[in-house]
């Protein structure tokens, strides 16, 4: 690979950084609220999975 020089390759992230495309404000809500509103429902989900495993560890250490 080619070395390029400080001032060249400050020309090429400047360049690189022109073609970023920022989500709107509305997208950036959207989105927040889609990750919170999925995060509550693994968090129940797996909630539920930890229960039902510990009540069947529980008993299964019951019969010994």
């Amino acid at each position: 690979m080619a070395k390029v020089s400080p001032g060249e390759f400050i020309r090429q992230v400047r360049s690189e950084a022109s073609k970023v495309v920022w989500p709107s404000r509305e997208e950036t809500v959207r989105t927040a609220i889609f990750v919170a509103i999925m995060m509550v429902i693994l968090s129940v989900f797996f909630l539920g999975i930890d229960t039902l495993f510990s009540f069947i560890v529980q008993w299964l250490l019951s019969l010994v």
